[in-house]
């Protein structure tokens, strides 16, 4: 069993925001074939699309599976469902978890079902900052760390952190 190492992105912005997070965590370190091996600082940033709701959450796990890309998103779709997260749901609106494959170790991946790396990651400071925090890998597909690509990112928002790591269960 050979595993890759994934970076996920969870936030959340409705009810126990820092309960949803630490609840994705655990949930991910009891995934078969996986295993947790870092978590970023929560930092607290503006909600993105609407602005009219409250703030987020977020944060960046490290991952060191044997599952396929595939199966890793189905299984962080069943966690955000376990966790409250409807099925259909409105781009960009309040949700009590998010969980996004930002990186799957070098794979580039793009279908209906999966974009990998993450087709958003390199434009958004509440990724860079947290993904940051536990790792410096090279995007994939921009062939640039982590580091450069948030020191020329456009996004002008400024990811305020709130806490320490959360725990790995």
């Amino acid at each position: 069993m050979e595993f890759v190492t994934a970076y996920i992105g969870i936030g959340s912005n409705v009810g126990d925001r820092l309960g949803w997070l630490q609840q994705a965590v655990a949930h991910l370190s009891r995934l078969p074939g996986t295993a947790v091996n870092g978590v970023s600082r929560v930092y607290m940033t503006e909600p993105f699309g609407d602005p009219d709701q409250e703030r987020y959450f977020n944060a960046v796990v490290a991952v060191g599976t044997a599952l396929e890309p595939a199966e890793l998103r189905a299984r962080c779709k069943a966690i955000e469902h376990e966790l409250g997260r409807p099925d259909h749901y409105q781009r960009w609106s309040p949700r009590t978890i998010d969980l996004d494959i930002l990186l799957y170790g070098d794979c580039c991946i793009e279908n209906e079902l999966l974009v990998i790396p993450h087709a958003e990651m390199h434009r958004r400071k509440f990724v860079l900052v947290p993904l940051l925090d536990i790792a410096n890998p090279q995007h994939p597909r921009l062939r640039r760390s982590i580091a450069d690509l948030l020191k020329s990112c456009d996004d002008h928002s400024i990811p305020i952190r709130l806490m320490e790591k959360l725990l790995i269960p």
